[in-house]
């Protein structure tokens, strides 16, 4: 919204066009200020900070050729959020956005429960050039990890930079990919998962494929396949994210039958898990849980059009869990 650092009310004067497509003044307003979406042209207008042809108007106003639209945008309003200053993995940052490696066991959002100690608390103590998403002084988490998963995310800093990162990954053009530890070896070796997900019927706090659930597809290929003599132990794959919901890659691989190492929650095989070799067990102790990492993250650069794309290698105990299982068992 307003530069960084500016704390007064900006003034935006726009003329509509004769070729604007909106007919609706939050609409139309949306589409000539790019770094407004339409709920805050919504929020701005219905706050009475915006003139039709020199009078108050609503959202709902209908708009013409030639129109006079003066629409103010106070400044960002500071966040109920605390700063909570915890080291980050800085992976990469300028005044739109950062991206960063999240590690095993940092929730990413405030919630019941986790008021503190996130990485949302986190960033808003580092970054000291927030413009505000939503009207609001804090980071636009973009897409969140689950708390055990580790890897790479990307937060936005300001109201547009927010817009156009999360169409990106509405659109499927932000590629997003993971490498996880699964139980057994898949058959085919690459394939997708079309499955619909939606709330655990019993466990409120799981998901679970429904027929009535939000549509969910994830790509996934075997990198290593493991075996002990003919028996199939683990594999290690890519996967990749075409839509985002909740647990979507644990949930999609535990209905292929083929369960995350280390996951509590979703299919946890407990035969398979006595039956591994000592060291693996040990290392998947040690992991405390599930073996997940977002290794790539690729997007456009909400400001310039730059492609960006970032890779992260994944935490010291996924690497143990990995060299046991290629130390122990013979491919």
């Amino acid at each position: 919204m307003s530069p960084p650092g500016d704390d007064e009310s900006r003034l935006l004067q726009l003329r509509v066009p004769h070729d604007v497509a909106a007919r609706r003044l939050d609409a139309c307003v949306a589409e000539l200020a790019p770094e407004l979406s339409r709920a805050a042209a919504q929020r701005l207008i219905g706050e009475g900070h915006c003139l039709l042809n020199g009078s108050p108007a609503k959202p709902s106003a209908a708009v013409h050729a030639g129109d006079l639209i003066a629409l103010t945008i106070p400044p960002a309003t500071p966040t109920e959020m605390v700063p909570d200053a915890l080291p980050l993995d800085i992976v990469y940052e300028d005044a739109d956005l950062i991206v960063v490696n999240k590690p095993r066991g940092l929730v990413v959002h405030p919630a019941a429960g986790n008021p503190r100690g996130t990485l949302a608390n986190a960033l808003l103590a580092h970054c000291t050039d927030l413009a505000g998403v939503g009207g609001e002084l804090r980071p636009g988490i973009v897409h969140r990890l689950d708390k055990d998963t580790s890897g790479l995310l990307v937060a936005a800093k300001n109201d547009a930079a927010h817009r156009s990162l999360s169409s990106q990954i509405k659109a499927r053009t932000a590629r997003r990919t993971y490498w996880a530890l699964c139980w057994g070896i898949p058959d085919p070796p690459a394939g997708e998962v079309d499955a619909p997900l939606g709330r655990h019927p019993v466990d409120r706090k799981r998901f679970a494929v429904r027929e009535d659930g939000r549509p969910a597809r994830t790509s996934y290929r075997v990198l290593e396949a493991f075996r002990l003599g003919t028996r199939p132990v683990a594999a290690l794959l890519e996967c990749r994210l075409h839509t985002g919901r909740t647990h979507q890659i644990r949930v999609h691989l535990t209905h292929l039958g083929h369960p995350l190492l280390g996951d509590p929650v979703y299919g946890r095989d407990r035969r398979l898990s006595r039956e591994a070799p000592p060291a693996v067990v040990a290392a998947l102790e040690a992991l405390g849980g599930q073996a997940l990492h977002a290794r790539a993250l690729a997007f456009r650069h909400p400001r310039t059009g730059e492609d960006l794309a970032f890779d992260a290698e994944p935490p010291q105990d996924f690497r143990a869990l990995l060299e046991a299982l290629r130390a122990v068992v013979r491919l």
